[in-house]
């Protein structure tokens, strides 16, 4: 006679072969990754940090993960473009985007309407990097240090630029407006190259951007370096104070860049590019590359890496609704 307890078994058998024949093909796939050539998707346009540094993470990766990294470039909307292409993309591992921090943490909170939503269209992998801002203004500028520059713009109708709104170019300008409690009008850009370009050629009058793609040149006089934004003076440009000790007690504002992919990618892939970053970050070739560009390795598991985008996505929420920042 057939029992009730022989129907349970057989059921949980049924189910969890039906588990396994689900699981098994992914995990085949996944030990297999990869067979052919991954994308890097950059959210900005060529020559700004996020690209810079998407460079010499392919370029490493390549070599770790025995195929080529492609890096494709994918500007504007403040990276909600390239967002959407690879959130649209294969959850296969073979589409990936190196993010800047503000597209995971401030965008959600800045734009009413996104094409995509970043807590769960994506799986974030790790936080790869992270570094310090430069206040720089335009050769034309007659200042020279934060107190001069303040006074000025309490003054004059001085504008900004950066990589695009809700870019950390973009809020770490308007961190720096705010506290200094000066007035200034921003101006964005499809990416932090086109507005160095313009501050160069005096066309804004000044910008917070990533050190690593405005100190070449600050270097060479083409902007004036004024302050940097991180707790200590930079090795890479040591006569420039902080904005702290020139006159904002306590500022600090750091950019950072994590790697993600489509949502649903097999978890076993994500591993495989995490150790692959891991062992790129940490080989002496990026190592040397990273701190030559003002650049600190981070790469974070993923569950502190999904904490630090949650604590700052809230932090960014306030920030945006009291100083009523808004995409229009």
């Amino acid at each position: 006679m057939f029992k009730i307890e022989n129907f349970k078994l057989s059921r949980r058998f049924i189910l969890l072969a039906g588990a396994l024949s689900l699981a098994l093909p992914q995990l085949a796939i996944a030990q297999s990754w990869p067979t052919k050539p991954i994308k890097l998707v950059i959210p900005f346009a060529a020559g700004g940090t996020t690209d810079i540094l998407g460079r010499l993470l392919a370029q490493q990766l390549t070599k770790d993960l025995g195929q080529n990294v492609i890096v494709e470039n994918k500007g504007g909307a403040g990276g909600n473009i390239a967002a959407e292409f690879v959130a649209q993309s294969p959850a296969d591992g073979y589409t990936i985007m190196l993010a800047s921090g503000s597209m995971l943490t401030v965008n959600p909170n800045l734009y009413k309407k996104l094409p995509v939503n970043y807590s769960k269209d994506f799986v974030n992998i790790t936080n790869v990097a992270s570094g310090p801002m430069l206040l720089s203004v335009s050769a034309k500028l007659p200042v020279k240090n934060l107190n001069e520059f303040i006074t000025y713009a309490k003054t004059k109708d001085l504008n900004f630029g950066s990589a695009g709104i809700g870019s950390q170019v973009h809020m770490a300008g308007e961190n720096l407006t705010y506290s200094a409690n000066i007035p200034a009008t921003h101006v964005p850009y499809k990416g932090e190259s086109a507005a160095i370009n313009d501050l160069v050629a005096g066309q804004i009058d000044f910008m917070v951007g990533n050190l690593t793609a405005a100190t070449g040149f600050a270097k060479t006089g083409q902007i004036k370096p004024i302050a940097v934004t991180s707790a200590k003076r930079v090795k890479q440009l040591p006569d420039v104070p902080t904005v702290a000790e020139s006159g904002i007690p306590g500022f600090e504002s750091t950019g950072w860049f994590g790697l993600v992919a489509p949502a649903n990618t097999p978890k076993a892939i994500t591993d495989k590019i995490y150790d692959a970053t891991v062992k790129a970050v940490n080989s002496e070739a990026m190592k040397k590359s990273l701190e030559l560009n003002g650049l600190t390795p981070v790469v974070n598991s993923q569950k502190d890496f999904d904490a630090q985008i949650k604590a700052e996505s809230a932090n960014w929420e306030k920030v945006i609704k009291g100083r009523n920042i808004s995409t229009q």
